[in-house]
């Protein structure tokens, strides 16, 4: 199997370099792309970027109104492999994690997610955790159980079924994996992998609430589209 990693970014040029060299470390005789989709930085990451000396590491910026699924979705369409890797740019998403999420895919489920653990979690806030917890007690509430964590930013997927529901996705916030498991047919196979999550290293988390807004938005669609 050949995996293509898409990773959405904003301001995470402290990041770039610490990121590029896990991914190499933990990616050894695995076949894959890393694409940054930088959703119009202020920090010039791009020139972090070009200290990285990997022809299979690219970089696309985005100069649209800011979106982490829109970038999610570049990425993927840039693309040149069958199976997509989502995770965030910040270092809080593990790259010695991919190793074991890679061999669970390749036992047949269409979507593994990394599932976090939120009693073992130190990279969230009290009130971050509540939040995160109620909301996803709220979606599998309303909208059915897929999942353990459908707020999760980091995921495999196969690109077939994600081409397959495009057109049918919500297409905007930062929760694109709930858009996705929520548009997919009920015969697709999504297994969790339990994650640990790290703290942030620099900057602050992007949550706000124009983001939970969206997503609020988003269970509305969704409800009404079942």
């Amino acid at each position: 199997m050949k995996f293509s990693i898409i990773i959405p970014i904003l301001n995470e040029k402290k990041n770039i370099k610490k990121l590029s060299v896990e991914l190499i470390k933990n990616l050894k005789k695995i076949t894959y792309e890393v694409i940054f989709v930088d959703d119009n930085s202020t920090d010039n990451s791009f020139a972090e970027f070009k200290k990285i000396k990997q022809k299979n590491f690219k970089f696309i910026s985005r100069y649209e109104k800011r979106d982490l699924s829109k970038s999610c979705i570049l990425g993927i369409d840039k693309s040149k492999y069958e199976n997509i890797v989502i995770m965030d740019g910040d270092l809080q998403h593990r790259p010695s994690c991919l190793k074991k999420m890679i061999t669970i895919y390749k036992k047949n489920p269409h979507i593994l997610v990394g599932a976090r653990q939120f009693k073992k979690i130190k990279g969230l806030t009290i009130t971050r955790k509540f939040i995160s917890r109620f909301i996803i007690f709220f979606i599998n509430f309303i909208l059915g159980k897929k999942t353990t964590d459908p707020m999760s930013g980091f995921f495999i997927i196969n690109k077939k079924i994600f081409f397959k529901i495009k057109n049918k996705l919500f297409n905007k916030g930062f929760k694109i994996l709930a858009d996705i498991i929520y548009s997919a047919d009920k015969n697709i196979q999504i297994a969790n992998y339990p994650i640990k999550f790290n703290n942030r290293l620099h900057h602050k988390s992007k949550m706000n609430l124009s983001v939970l807004w969206n997503l609020i938005v988003l269970i509305i669609f969704k409800f009404f589209k079942k």
